[in-house]
């Protein structure tokens, strides 16, 4: 059983506070080290694994820790570029950005197989900061969060 073609899934960490933040991923390697875009933890999954299931396992992956206990809220699907289709749902809880600690991908890069972090750091932001640091893409989630709550 393959991959399912370009189709991701995610969750997004959200805690309320006076106001709504969320937890945002920065990508890892060195094609994004310069870049200052940030969005949910989040991964391909196979065509046996069901889409919520691959993405508490790409969060538990990528941020280094178990999700939180909860209800996820269901945040739908968005296109990116290119034609990935993501899915994603949110849950409340916290975390010390500080403590995530991403698996690692092989790439290579300048003439070298070199190993680098999914994602190389995460940071809570809150939604109108988030609106501006998250891929545009994936902006409808952020609405669709604060629909819910």
């Amino acid at each position: 059983m393959g991959a399912v073609p370009r189709t991701s899934a995610g969750l997004l960490l959200f805690r309320q506070l006076p106001g709504i933040e969320v937890l945002l991923a920065h990508p890892g390697g060195p094609l994004h080290a310069h870049k200052d875009v940030w969005g949910v933890p989040k991964g391909e999954y196979d065509r046996a694994e069901q889409p919520l299931a691959a993405a508490y396992r790409e969060y538990a992956e990528e941020i280094g820790h178990a999700p939180p206990a909860g209800d996820p809220l269901e945040l739908g699907e968005v296109v990116q570029k290119g034609g990935k289709r993501v899915v994603a749902w949110a849950l409340e809880g916290d975390l010390d950005p500080a403590t995530v600690s991403s698996n690692l991908f092989r790439m290579q890069w300048q003439g070298r197989w070199r190993e680098f972090p999914e994602i190389d750091r995460a940071a809570w932001f809150d939604l109108e900061t988030a609106r501006t640091k998250i891929l545009p893409e994936q902006a409808p989630f952020l609405d669709r969060l604060t629909a819910q709550l």
